[in-house]
């Protein structure tokens, strides 16, 4: 795959691939063939947005980078390692990627606080006064330090992704994959969490995003991946993407979005 210039002035993408997708399939249990050999190389640094229409197989693509979604043939590494059943190369390869879902999946019964430090003292084994650090510094930089003390249900959706997106950084991952992060936010809550995550692409952060957001994508992301109907149609730079799209399916798609 030809090296695409990044987008950000400041990127630190280099040529060092971390993950490698190469021909993945899989199939529903009624035997609807939704990833039809689908292939990705994200480099290291890389901001990677992912379009599509409903149905494309965008999601699961993202959820098979970690195993939360199994597929059937094909290959996936990950900084090195090749996802298999393994579970031990299963768990090292989770503990290198942070995940933000469509909805917040923040544990209600526990503070933002004991949300942020869950996995640091009980899967990196951290001691509580490491993991309390961490997470001041990171509830800090998404801006809700001060609702470190509330419970999930006291805070707004976009407080909530926000803490999420602290979360997932909390276990000092190597890889960001975003799944629709904004899709459940009202329109005034969507701007807060989408300025945290350019702040973490600025930050020479690994990032792959399922998301519309059109001009999220415009600003952010070095290359951008269009599916369709279960296969990669279309693989480009943001400028290529929205001013002179080669598919015919992309352009009727950015015709819908657009207008």
């Amino acid at each position: 795959m030809t090296q695409i210039e990044p987008n950000r002035s400041n990127s630190t993408t280099n040529l060092e691939p971390i993950i490698i997708a190469k021909n993945v399939e899989k199939w529903y249990n009624n035997g609807f063939h939704v990833l039809k050999g689908v292939s990705l190389t994200v480099n290291q640094g890389e901001v990677v947005v992912i379009m599509g229409p409903s149905g494309s197989g965008k999601s699961t693509f993202i959820r098979t980078f970690n195993a939360l979604e199994p597929f059937e043939k094909g290959t996936i590494t990950v900084d090195g390692i090749q996802l298999t059943h393994n579970l031990k190369n299963i768990d090292t390869i989770r503990s290198e990627v942070g995940m933000v879902f469509q909805q917040f999946n923040l544990f209600p019964h526990l503070t933002v606080m004991d949300n942020v430090t869950l996995g640091p003292i009980y899967v990196r084994r951290w001691n509580p006064k490491k993991a309390d650090l961490i997470a001041t510094q990171l509830l800090e930089r998404v801006g809700i330090l001060h609702q470190a003390k509330k419970y999930p249900n006291q805070l707004s959706g976009g407080q909530q992704q926000r803490v999420a997106i602290a979360r997932a950084l909390a276990m000092q991952p190597k890889i960001m994959l975003f799944d629709e992060p904004t899709s459940a936010l009202d329109p005034e809550m969507i701007k807060e969490v989408l300025d945290v995550m350019r702040n973490l692409a600025d930050s020479g952060m690994t990032m792959v995003c399922v998301t519309h957001e059109v001009g999220f994508a415009r600003e952010v992301a070095d290359r951008i991946v269009f599916m369709a109907d279960g296969l990669l149609i279309e693989d480009t730079t943001p400028d290529r993407f929205f001013n002179n799209p080669s598919n015919e399916r992309t352009q009727k798609f950015l015709s819908q979005i657009l207008h």
